[in-house]
């Protein structure tokens, strides 16, 4: 992006961890709207170390990102401002998915849900407690558990639980690995078709990517192979991750900026966005997807992102304190 693209009046730059063509439609039709073309950088990792080495010459007006980590790591990195009093952008997010000093904004979310086989796995209910249990021991294949998805859902459980059952917890699910964790969440589920293991633990957007995915269609046929379980749906309700957007720290084209955070937040906005990533909108009465919809019903977990944030370091620590990512002992 060069500085006259950055500066130029009918425009917003974007720097993007979501990959450009899952939210191509969406900008697409933000254009048609507003008249205001985008730009967008898309970096899968360096986001925040990026823009602080472009400093105050930054490009970037709008940040959006996949998850939780990535926001807070944008909030903590002092690359953002803040978002006060704008009610188009306040008025349909629930303050838990969003931050107290409007220094980022949920989008939508996803749940980190249990796939289980069709075949192999009976039962229709399960809690993430109960993956601890050694009635799965050798049947659970999962990601690098140092991976942000991850990470998540374990200081979620510190937040929940605190620190001494959690790590418990991690070294009874350590134990009932069928493997070392590896690979991403879609090839877990190419495991449990091939019967290396039963269950594992994926976001629910995969599914939905899988279910539609006609440039490798093998994975329609890992997709039919289990079943979405929801976990903890008598209690806490299931973890949730989101997508989000930060105004970026010195941001060229504000008010276009604005205009565009304003956007991802309508209801157009949150209908297009859910709908193209197989995801929640955040926005109250806002209907997911067909597809979505057919995995079964979200009872998300309430607990503030905020609040799990502040347990994505002990969480790390816990991983490696147990040696998850070495796998089951033998």
């Amino acid at each position: 992006m060069s500085s006259t693209v950055a500066h130029a009046a009918g425009e917003v730059n974007i720097y993007s961890y979501r990959q450009p063509e899952l939210i191509k439609p969406l900008l697409d039709r933000f254009t048609k709207e507003t008249g205001i073309a985008t730009n967008v950088l898309f970096l899968d990792k360096g986001l925040v170390e990026r823009i602080k080495a472009e400093g105050v010459n930054s490009p970037a007006d709008v940040i959006l990102t996949i998850d939780i980590q990535r926001l807070t790591e944008a909030k903590d990195g002092g690359v953002v401002q803040p978002v006060k009093d704008n009610a188009l952008i306040n008025k349909d997010i629930p303050a838990s998915l969003r931050d107290a000093d409007g220094e980022w904004f949920g989008l939508t979310t996803r749940g980190r849900v249990v796939y289980a086989s069709k075949d192999r796995v009976a039962q229709s209910e399960i809690t993430y407690e109960e993956l601890a249990d050694p009635k799965w021991k050798g049947k659970i294949c999962i990601r690098d558990g140092q991976h942000a998805y991850n990470i998540a859902l374990f200081a979620s459980m510190i937040a929940h639980h605190g620190a001494d059952y959690t790590q418990k917890w991690l070294t009874g699910l350590k134990n009932n690995l069928a493997r070392k964790p590896d690979g991403n969440d879609r090839s877990q589920a190419k495991s449990i078709m091939a019967g290396e293991c039963d269950i594992s633990l994926g976001n629910t957007y995969y599914v939905g990517l899988m279910m539609t995915n006609d440039k490798a269609p093998e994975e329609k046929e890992w997709a039919k192979s289990f079943k979405v379980l929801f976990p903890n749906v008598k209690d806490r309700g299931t973890h949730v991750n989101v997508s989000g957007m930060a105004l970026a720290k010195n941001s060229p084209n504000k008010a276009n900026a604005l205009k565009l955070m304003e956007f991802l937040a309508s209801v157009e906005g949150q209908k297009i966005y859910a709908e193209q990533v197989f995801e929640y909108p955040v926005m109250t009465g806002a209907e997911p997807s067909a597809i979505v919809k057919s995995f079964g019903t979200l009872k998300a977990d309430t607990i503030a992102l905020t609040e799990i944030a502040k347990h994505r370091k002990q969480a790390s620590e816990l991983v490696d304190k147990v040696g998850f990512n070495e796998g089951p002992s033998k």
